[in-house]
């Protein structure tokens, strides 16, 4: 898609990004991804293999998510048809920028691998404002011992699941990424990937004992927690550190590596999505050249342009050669409006 600044190719990207994954990278909330003046959008897009999706997205009422237009009970259930990756210039702060980010991201991973974990992030989410509400309310304390109590016993549960999700996906995918920046440095970068849990989980990852771990430092918490108001162990504290030969990619890479960075992770979440389903997802690249030498654009363009269908945002075809051109139907974006024929 070719287009000049503020035309729409964004918007049409995050678009399919959210028929595929139910998420966009850019918002958290649904009132955000609706034109003003409107009080729904509607979102609607057909598969290879014919499936017809939906989401529709309401400032009042929630979202509904229907295939073939039969309406879903549970809205991780659209995803499947219509796998993506998604890769924007605001994926390059995912080294820079703060660890909510890098949460995401992995949360984005997970999902693509188990689409049931967005039932376990929303429960999550729901949890958590409702135990720090209780926390700043300053009901008496046997109240509100019995309470929080009722709501540690949940959020330890549904807190474990999500960390060792979270733990499993990364451990997959630290080889794969390692070996892209090794190719894309040229061998001279290694890269590891970290997952610093928010709470102290030891010994063997399994349910249970972990489960019990964070159940025994919510109730450890509390009397701080009282004080601050917010809960303070958690996956909503986890970081994923990322580390180029020992050292974090965030204070001592340069700004050529931590790009680099930012590509071997998105190849790598690419290859093991298709690893686990047995065919490419459709890749999504949002005017990322623009933010790369020419040397990493032809890195990007070679690694990514056999096997796999690909969106590409830009504002001219300059860096589109040879075999990619030749291949690719060009389209223009005006106001929103797709114009084919270039």
């Amino acid at each position: 898609m070719i287009g000049r600044n503020g035309e729409g190719k964004s918007n049409l990207l995050e678009a399919v990004e959210l028929l595929g994954s139910l998420r966009s990278h850019r918002c958290s909330a649904d009132r955000d991804l609706i034109r003003q003046g409107e009080r729904q959008s509607l979102i609607r897009g057909v598969c290879e293999g014919g499936d017809l999706l939906e989401l529709e997205l309401r400032r009042q009422g929630g979202r509904e998510a229907r295939r073939n237009g039969k309406v879903l009970e549970r809205q991780h259930e659209l995803i499947g048809p219509l796998r993506c990756v998604g890769f924007s210039a605001l994926d390059l702060e995912l080294v820079r920028g703060e660890p909510a980010l890098r949460r995401q991201w992995l949360d984005r991973v997970v999902l693509q691998l188990e689409p049931v974990y967005a039932e376990l992030l929303s429960r999550y989410g729901r949890l958590l404002r409702q135990r720090s509400q209780l926390l700043r309310r300053g009901l008496a304390s046997d109240a509100l011992g019995d309470l929080l109590e009722a709501f540690d016993q949940q959020m330890a549960l549904v807190g474990t699941r999500l960390h060792r999700r979270r733990l499993r996906a990364l451990r997959r995918l630290e080889p794969l990424a390692a070996a892209w920046q090794e190719r894309l440095s040229g061998g001279r970068e290694q890269l590891q990937l970290r997952y610093r849990p928010g709470s102290v989980l030891e010994g063997e990852e399994a349910e249970a004992p972990w489960r019990d771990a964070l159940l025994e430092q919510l109730r450890q918490q509390r009397p701080q927690e009282l004080r601050l108001g917010q809960c303070g162990v958690g996956p909503q504290r986890d970081e994923v550190a990322l580390e180029l030969g020992g050292q974090p990619a965030r204070r001592y890479g340069s700004a050529g590596q931590q790009r680099t960075l930012v590509l071997a992770l998105k190849l790598a979440e690419l290859e093991l999505v298709q690893q686990l389903w047995g065919e490419p997802p459709l890749l999504l690249l949002d005017d990322v050249l623009a933010e790369l030498d020419p040397g990493r654009q032809q890195l990007l363009l070679e690694a990514v342009g056999e096997g796999h269908q690909c969106l590409v945002s830009a504002t001219h075809l300059g860096a589109f050669s040879g075999g990619w051109h030749q291949r690719s139907q060009v389209v223009t974006v005006d106001a929103g409006v797709l114009i084919s024929g270039q």
